[in-house]
């Protein structure tokens, strides 16, 4: 498998950009089975949440690919190539492998170590899976990533930053506005993110916690998944209860806004509460008006805000840790895919060398056919004997060699020497036999 990956992310791209280019509805399953439907892809998988999108394709040509992903991107997101562009990174083979580990760990997250990133990337193996555009490669691939994800928060402290947005969001806010506990309030969305957000709420203390959705049955489940400890309003009525609460968080997932900035100024006019009407917008693109910020007696904190708010790192050594467990966890997935490239050529090898002595065997059963059958016996394993130990050592050592970088130069060394027909090779694996090494990525690919 040639990794590729090609996105952009809160890490390059201005909220305004990442908000433009938000992907919903039915537009990401388009993406998804247009990038897999591409001549230059095997296999595909889109990693899309709320601060990035990303492409992850096999592709059999580096620049084909890389030209492909990012014009459906801009064709999909609706922002023009040329902007689009200056904000892509492009990642290739091991450096790809490298990304998505880290991202799998938090370490390429708004807020270092969160763990919501985890779901995220097992949404994104499963839909690839139910709309059939990941195959074996990405499907190891992703696995792996979530393992690598759950090794680095059991294995290191870097938990200890592990907060979603919300609740980083929601420290943002008490800072503003005082604790959380004791507080009235409304989540409008009973999505993912949404879900998590009121649980958060009234694990906080919330002593009102109202639910809001356009599909009522979705917010009336996720008021009985709480327990009791909320109750849904209509969706209609939002603007409406924004004055009888003091916090407000929306993740909707809608292609505009929700809570206008006239809502916001009535609703605050009504408010007898000495403390600012907080909002936390975690919706992109927005879903509460940007105008808000200039609202007296409201407080925004939005994707734009937490991008902008560092929040407190975990230790340097929880980082180093997982940024250490990252660097050994993609040499070892490396090397067991290099090694695995260079197997079905070793079983071609030796099923050649058998054939070599089954053949051998017979024309000494011909010319002397008065030998009794211990002695043909003893031939025959003799032969066998020789032969395992002539291939023993060089079948050993390529596969060692073929586990380092550059190494599928020696799987095609070994077809070369023993000219195995390609047939053969391809038969064992059930893919094309490696083509020649070379094909790599240039240097400024990053």
């Amino acid at each position: 498998m040639s990794l590729l990956v090609v996105g952009l992310s809160h890490r390059t791209a201005p909220v305004g950009v990442l908000e433009r280019a938000a992907l919903t509805g039915e537009v990401p399953t388009r993406l998804l089975h247009d990038a897999a439907a591409s001549s230059a892809v095997a296999e595909a998988a889109l990693v899309n949440t709320c601060n990035r999108i990303e492409l992850y394709a096999d592709v059999d040509k580096f620049h084909a690919g890389v030209a492909e992903l990012s014009l459906l991107l801009a064709h999909h997101s609706g922002v023009d190539l040329e902007e689009l562009t200056s904000h892509l990174y492009v990642h290739y083979e091991d450096r790809a492998v490298h990304h998505l580990f880290s991202v799998a760990c938090g370490l390429d997250s708004m807020v270092v170590g969160e763990g919501q990133i985890l779901g995220q990337l097992r949404d994104a193996l499963a839909r690839a899976q139910e709309e059939h555009t990941a195959g074996r490669g990405l499907n190891e691939l992703f696995q792996q990533a979530l393992r690598v994800g759950k090794r680095a928060h059991s294995e290191t402290g870097i938990d200890k930053a592990g907060q979603s947005l919300v609740t980083f969001g929601l420290e943002q806010i008490a800072a503003a506005t005082g604790e959380i506990a004791g507080k009235r309030a409304l989540v409008v969305g009973a999505g993912s993110m949404s879900s998590l957000a009121a649980a958060t709420l009234a694990r906080a203390g919330v002593t009102d916690l109202l639910i809001a959705n356009r599909t009522p049955e979705r917010a009336e489940r996720l008021a009985t998944v709480l327990g009791g400890a909320a109750r849904t309003v209509d969706f209609a009525k939002v603007p409406q209860a924004l004055a009888d609460v003091d916090l407000v968080i929306s993740c909707t997932g809608a292609a505009g806004v929700v809570i206008g900035a006239g809502d916001v100024a009535a609703a605050v006019a009504e408010r007898s509460a000495a403390a600012p009407l907080a909002f936390l917008d975690l919706a992109m693109p927005r879903d509460v008006d940007h105008d808000v910020h200039e609202v007296a007696g409201a407080l925004l904190v939005d994707l734009e805000s937490l991008s902008h708010a560092h929040a407190a790192t975990p230790g340097a050594g929880d980082v180093d840790a997982v940024t250490g467990i990252v660097s050994d966890e993609v040499a070892a997935f490396g090397a067991a895919q290099r090694a695995a490239r260079i197997a079905p050529t070793v079983v071609a090898l030796r099923s050649m060398a058998s054939d070599v002595v089954i053949g051998e065997l017979a024309r000494l059963e011909s010319r002397l056919p008065d030998l009794d059958d211990r002695t043909r016996a003893e031939v025959g394993q003799t032969v066998r004997r020789v032969v395992d130990k002539l291939l023993h050592a060089p079948t050993v050592r390529v596969k060692q060699l073929a586990a380092e970088p550059g190494g599928a130069s020696y799987a095609d060394a070994l077809r070369e020497l023993f000219d195995l027909d390609p047939a053969a090779v391809q038969a064992v694996s059930g893919t094309p036999a490696a083509s020649p090494a070379g094909h790599t990525a240039p240097g400024g690919a990053a």
